[in-house]
């Protein structure tokens, strides 16, 4: 949602778009200048797969069934919610990425798993404070570790499957 100055009719953005315009560029620069390591095509699946994970929850717990969480400024789906979801396509390339790079197994996993559940409850608390994620209904980041944990491990266990299908490395 856009604040009106008060002498002219141009809408100004509001701290939650800044933040989300910033944190797209800082993604997807880091995504572009990150050496490619991984196939085109499982690039382009983990990145629809972040894009369609973090929607199906925002629209199911968030904004949608539930109604735990607002994404910005209000119930109501805006431009910036959409936009705010492609954050997420490079957070899932990435957790692949590193997964790939820092040779994730069994004995790993958990660890990995758990790391990366701290970046998302980091990230969400940055989220919180800069206006683009407001608790609602008793929502508390406590149930957000959940969340974390399942999307995470799924993604995970996905793409073992798949890459048990398909070569990894270029």
């Amino acid at each position: 949602m856009r604040a009106r100055c008060n002498d002219s009719t141009y809408p100004i953005l509001l701290k939650n778009e800044i933040y989300i315009l910033i944190m797209l560029a800082v993604a997807y620069l880091a995504f572009f200048l990150f050496p490619k390591k991984l196939p085109t095509s499982i690039t382009i699946l983990f990145l629809v797969w972040g894009f369609a994970s973090s929607t199906l929850f925002d629209f199911t717990i968030g904004g949608g069934l539930l109604d735990y969480y607002k994404v910005n400024d209000s119930n109501k789906y805006e431009l910036f919610d959409l936009i705010s979801y492609f954050l997420f396509a490079p957070f899932s390339y990435f957790f692949i990425y590193f997964y790939e790079r820092f040779k994730i197994s069994r004995k790993t996993f958990i660890l990995y798993v758990l790391g990366w559940c701290c970046v998302g409850l980091l990230m969400e608390r940055v989220s919180g404070f800069m206006g683009l994620t407001h608790y609602q209904h008793g929502y508390s980041i406590k149930y957000s570790v959940v969340v974390f944990l399942v999307v995470q491990t799924c993604t995970a266990l996905y793409y073992e499957l798949v890459k048990k299908k398909e070569p990894v490395y270029k």
